[in-house]
């Protein structure tokens, strides 16, 4: 039998300290990471999307990060094409891939290996949708499969599923896993996880978050695309635009729907008995290095 190679993957919620915890586990254990981050793939979104620093890479090799201009196109499909030849890379250099981030759809397309369609998208279709808006993009999504379970704020995955559809690829896909996985879960209490979520949209204020995205519009991405991406750009560019015209009521919205998400992503997560959740408020880095040691010693 064919030994497949390993990767690690440390997931979690918004705001539960995953990128700081992959990091330190990295410098253990001669690991490069791969983001598994829907929004930190487009430059520029660095503050609203959380997107790890220079500083705090701290020397560790990070990708998967601004690979793509804001308001161009990106779908799981692209993810999984590109972190296969990350990983591929990686294990040549002889160094440890590991996956870190929040968006569930992401690692499980690569630790899973979801069978997708290799059709090159046909950019007619692809051109002709970009000129909807998102809520036309849901309604004709509805009208072609009733009843589809789909974000319908999530422009992106909105629009891959009208291409799937077009290109007459509506199977649920199959799955032919091409590594050997360890997947370490990020969770806190939900009183804990509030505050981190509270201080964090606080620290990203002061940052210049609210700047951030005015210098997005202004630099001509669409506002439509910023609302596509949910959260910190939906809210904040709806406060800018005047649709939200308080300030305070625009970041109370914008808690809530941080801590609703929140909420979502662990239901992903938790529907994976095979993830290893450790214990935050102990000492999480001991925990994640003994379970990746033992995982590294065992045989195929």
């Amino acid at each position: 039998m064919e030994r497949l190679p390993k990767v690690v993957a440390v997931v979690g919620t918004n705001a539960s300290g995953k990128s700081a915890l992959g990091v330190r586990l990295a410098k253990t254990l001669n690991a490069e990471i791969i983001s598994a981050d829907s929004r930190q793939v487009f430059r520029g979104l660095d503050l609203g999307s959380g997107k790890i620093t220079v500083q705090e890479m701290e020397g560790v090799p990070h990708h998967m990060i601004d690979v793509r201009e804001p308001g161009e196109f990106f779908s799981m499909a692209d993810f999984q094409r590109m972190a296969y030849a990350q990983i591929g890379e990686i294990l040549a250099r002889g160094r440890l891939p590991m996956i870190v981030g929040g968006t569930g759809l992401y690692v499980d397309s690569v630790l899973d290996g979801y069978l997708l369609s290799d059709k090159e998208p046909d950019l007619a279709y692809r051109a002709e949708l970009e000129k909807l808006s998102t809520p036309d993009l849901y309604a004709m999504l509805q009208r072609l499969r009733p009843g589809v379970e789909v974000e319908k704020n999530n422009r992106n995955r909105v629009m891959r599923m009208l291409e799937r559809l077009h290109d007459g690829d509506d199977a649920t896909p199959g799955k032919q896993a091409r590594y050997r996985s360890l997947r370490l879960g990020v969770s806190w209490p939900r009183d804990v996880l509030r505050e981190r979520i509270d201080e964090r949209i606080q620290m990203r204020l002061e940052q210049g978050m609210i700047e951030e995205v005015q210098g997005l519009l202004n630099s001509g991405v669409s506002r439509e695309f910023l609302l596509g991406l949910g959260l910190e750009y939906r809210f904040i560019t709806r406060y800018l635009v005047g649709e939200i015209p308080d300030r305070e009521d625009m970041l109370a919205q914008l808690a809530q729907a941080i801590r609703q998400f929140a909420k979502r992503q662990m239901t992903w997560f938790r529907r994976n008995p095979d993830i290893v959740w450790l214990d935050m408020q102990g000492d999480p880095y001991a925990q994640a290095l003994a379970a990746i040691e033992a995982f590294l010693k065992e045989e195929a």
